[in-house]
């Protein structure tokens, strides 16, 4: 997100992304946030969200891991958003709810993509485009068999249901020199009785 300021489109777009299995989302703002949880559904708990303040520096880390980026811009080089090979790693950078996409983000980007709108009105809403866009990078990646497996490794995995599933467990977790704990296929923290018992014990 490049300076997509509006709590509500954020919210959702977090939604739209936890609903696709988008692990990470970076969001390029100069201030402060605010997060509609009744809109996020509480989905924001599940994704880890990287807030920054230079979209260079974040592009430049995205391309550093190999990714494709498309950006969501109506130029003359734009493709229609369903033409390209999301199979790919791709990171995909929607803009501003008024004037989209930073000029910085446009000339990094290795593509521009667009939604053909047949109306009157130029554009969707900046929510539900990057909806219809994951949507169909799912829709591709689907077809090739991505979602079939785990694409995290289990040590990731591990730590995802651990911070976010017992947030304050996980607090306590940080402040001490602990092994992480195993989350088994319940649900449930599985871990000696030492580690219990430091976890118990006041910092």
């Amino acid at each position: 997100m490049d300076q997509v300021n509006k709590p509500h489109n954020i919210s959702a777009i977090i939604r739209s992304c936890e609903a696709v299995g988008v692990q990470r989302l970076h969001m390029v703002l100069d201030k402060e946030f605010e997060l509609r949880s009744g809109t996020a559904k509480g989905s924001q708990n599940w994704i880890d969200l990287q807030q920054g303040t230079d979209i260079e520096s974040t592009l430049n880390e995205l391309k550093n891991d190999g990714m494709q980026v498309l950006v969501t811009n109506f130029s003359d080089t734009a493709i229609d958003f369903r033409e390209v090979d999301y199979c790919k790693p791709s990171a995909i950078v929607v803009g501003q709810e008024k004037y989209g996409v930073s000029s910085t983000a446009i000339d990094m980007a290795d593509q521009a993509i667009k939604i053909p709108m047949m109306g009157m009105v130029q554009s969707l809403n900046v929510s539900v485009a990057t909806a219809l866009i994951l949507y169909e990078a799912q829709r591709q990646r689907q077809l090739a068999g991505m979602y079939e497996g785990c694409s995290l490794s289990e040590e990731k995995c591990q730590y995802v249901l651990f911070s976010m599933g017992y947030p304050d467990l996980y607090r306590h977790w940080k402040l001490r020199d602990l092994p992480l704990p195993h989350i088994n296929e319940a649900g449930e923290v599985i871990a000696d009785e030492q580690w219990w018992k430091t976890m118990q014990q006041a910092v």
